[in-house]
């Protein structure tokens, strides 16, 4: 599975001929520290709005921007290598940048997806996809699904037992 891991420059050619053929390319990005049922779901729903999914993983040097020194739990080729493993994802690359705008820019998606904590006025690259054609989808939360809400779970339940 780790033969979905793409370097941007290598994705970016994979994914021009995917599109010359005709394909449907939806892209998303996110952290996924620590994947929980929420993640899947969302990512099964993106895939099911074109024929190639990709994911962006923020590198854990921009996780720490974003998320603070104590993230993410997972080092990033950990991660990638997780969302390697679900049928749902078919390319994974990983980005440093605190936003996927310059990713997007240079994978030019059909659909932009992004989870239901965002407007679509918030969410990075919206122009870029819309200029070119694309769409961008908002798909909702799974309730109570979070990374963070999973980690304060774990210390809750393991301060208890001390």
């Amino acid at each position: 599975m780790k033969q979905k891991i793409k370097e941007r420059k290598k994705l970016t050619r994979i994914i021009q001929g995917l599109k010359a053929k005709g394909k449907r390319i939806v892209f998303t990005n996110g952290c996924f520290d620590l994947l929980h049922i929420g993640h899947v779901r969302y990512l099964e729903k993106a895939r099911a709005l074109g024929d190639v999914l990709v994911v962006g993983v923020n590198s854990d040097t921009s996780v720490r921007k974003l998320k603070g020194p104590k993230r993410p739990v997972l080092p990033e080729k950990e991660r990638a290598e997780i969302l390697s493993g679900l049928g749902c994802v078919d390319y994974i690359t990983l980005f440093d940048e605190r936003d996927p705008l310059k990713l997007i820019t240079s994978l030019r998606p059909n659909v932009l997806v992004k989870g239901g904590d965002w407007t679509k006025e918030q969410i990075v690259g919206k122009e870029v996809v819309e200029r070119s054609g694309g769409k961008v989808v908002i798909i909702p939360f799974v309730k109570g699904a979070s990374t963070s809400n999973l980690i304060e779970s774990i210390l809750k339940k393991y301060e208890e037992r001390t």
